[in-house]
């Protein structure tokens, strides 16, 4: 059979993945965004220059400190940003990808590598998109580690991104742009090309068939490789953002993302670039199954919606 002239318009149009992927992402960024916090907190410990004085803190001790000191609300502190960032970053990387594999094979029989192009390539554009997000999240989420007289003291993301602005400079809202993509980039391969391949394998098997058991399981897989791979990046990113000039000096603590990663190696050992790993993917397993379950969940209603025809709706909606 030879090829579609329009292999992108054999498939589901790409705002419902896009739809899907930002009412999936925001669900499931607001249940786990607590340990979301706790990550970028662990992984931030040290920045400064190792303290042999002070125990190496935990998941739970750090957690527990953050409540005591700062409140249980210190806990979701952020989490207007991390609802724009998953609406924007997540949206976005999930359109593009559907979108990528539909103009690349029509979106059928898809090798490994090509899936993996297909996801690195919609990691980068939407990490593009909600770097600003981000900066704002990693901010508002570690505000609470300095000093009174040092906290920016952001109100809510709007207020963030305009005081970035105002105090910064426009271009400051993707600062740490490139260890961003980078990471996105991984994650979103990991993510997406692995879960696609584990779904695609489980259903050779026979043991599975489509629905939830099978979204739990591949998502599970999904999380475990996207948790290895990217939290190096993920650490050079969440210090990149969040540094400050010296006050003295008026110079960065890090020049850019290899900087950043050389002078942790030098200061805290190579393992350190993996701190925070454990949060990692204590978030990422349920955000990635709360997220794919809904995911699909959404894309069928979506689907259904998009495919019957406006007469249908309208009699559904004379009968109620």
């Amino acid at each position: 059979m030879p090829p579609s002239r329009h292999p992108a318009l054999s498939g589901p149009p790409s705002w419902i993945s896009f739809v899907a992927g930002s009412g999936a992402a925001i669900v499931s960024g607001a249940v786990t965004h607590p340990v979301d916090t706790i990550k970028v907190r662990l992984q931030l410990t040290g920045a400064q220059g190792p303290c042999p004085s002070m125990p190496r803190p935990t998941m739970m001790s750090l957690a527990t400190s953050v409540v005591r000191t700062e409140g249980f609300y210190a806990l979701y502190y952020g989490l207007s940003a991390s609802l724009l960032r998953q609406a924007t970053f997540v949206g976005t990387k999930f359109g593009s990808y559907d979108a990528l594999k539909m103009v690349t094979t029509g979106g059928n029989d898809l090798t490994f590598m090509q899936k993996t192009f297909c996801g690195l390539a919609a990691g980068a554009i939407g990490a593009a998109v909600g770097n600003p997000a981000d900066l704002a999240l990693v901010r508002m989420q570690a505000d609470g580690r300095l000093p009174i007289e040092q906290r920016r003291n952001y109100r809510n993301v709007t207020h963030a991104l305009t005081q970035i602005v105002r105090q910064e400079g426009a271009a400051t809202l993707w600062r740490g742009c490139l260890p961003t993509v980078q990471r996105a980039m991984v994650v979103t391969a990991a993510q997406l090309a692995v879960y696609d391949q584990i779904k695609e394998e489980l259903l050779h098997t026979g043991l599975f068939v489509e629905g939830v058991k099978l979204h739990l399981t591949s998502s599970f897989g999904a999380s475990c490789v996207a948790s290895l791979t990217s939290n190096p990046i993920d650490l050079c990113k969440t210090r990149l953002m969040n540094m400050k000039a010296d006050p003295a000096t008026g110079q960065m603590p890090y020049r850019g993302v290899m900087d950043c990663a050389m002078q942790t190696i030098r200061s805290e050992g190579l393992a350190a670039l993996w701190k925070g790993s454990g949060a990692t993917l204590v978030r990422q397993a349920p955000l990635n199954i709360v997220r794919f379950v809904c995911v699909e969940k959404f894309k069928t209603a979506l689907d259904v919606f998009h495919r019957s025809p406006p007469s249908t709706h309208r009699e559904g909606r004379l009968t109620q």
